[in-house]
């Protein structure tokens, strides 16, 4: 697949089978995630791979702390396993250095989620990149081991899409509007 082609027809897939990828396909979506250009090499980012009970772990951390909050967390387990494998991206932005502009490492930190999301593509995955209430909930910060200099970027969710899936349909505004 060209890259054009791949940003092109690249579709958020929310729907996947139980199969996992291995260990290898992940290492593979990482790797893309880290050849994102970062000025002054900063690598502003780290991975932590969920899958397993890990899982669900994870899902019950969102509904604790849903709860705590005052939120009904009815299904929020069961949104941690809408795939088989979860990407946690952590951004940690390193713009207390000399010559780093903090907003290059955000758009850092986005440009290697779209690495992974268009290598995923490629390979014949399905992904979908999710933030909400999950990228705020201290008990999902906790179990994650996310450092005070860290944030939540976005968790990739990633699988296989099932079988006869049919792709969203394109962008509805043009680029020459």
């Amino acid at each position: 697949m060209e890259t054009y082609d791949a940003i092109m027809t690249r579709r958020s897939v929310g729907k996947t089978t139980g199969e996992r990828p291995d260990r290898e396909t992940i290492l593979k979506l990482i790797r893309a995630a880290v050849a994102a250009p970062n000025h002054h090499l900063t690598e502003p980012w780290r991975f932590l791979v969920l899958s397993g009970s890990a899982l669900e772990e994870f899902g019950e951390a969102w509904a604790t702390g849903a709860e705590r909050e005052g939120k009904d967390p009815a299904g929020l387990k069961d949104k941690a396993l809408r795939a088989p494998v979860i990407i946690a991206v952590i951004e940690r932005p390193k713009g207390h250095l000399p010559k780093v502009i903090e907003i290059e490492e955000h758009h850092a930190v986005g440009a290697a989620m779209q690495n992974i999301l268009l290598a995923a593509h490629e390979m014949g995955l399905a992904a979908m990149l999710r933030t909400g209430p999950a990228a705020h909930i201290k008990e999902c910060h906790d179990f994650i081991g996310l450092g005070d200099d860290e944030l939540v970027a976005g968790y990739v969710y990633v699988g296989y899409p099932p079988e006869g899936f049919t792709k969203g349909p394109p962008r509805k505004t043009p680029a020459e509007e």
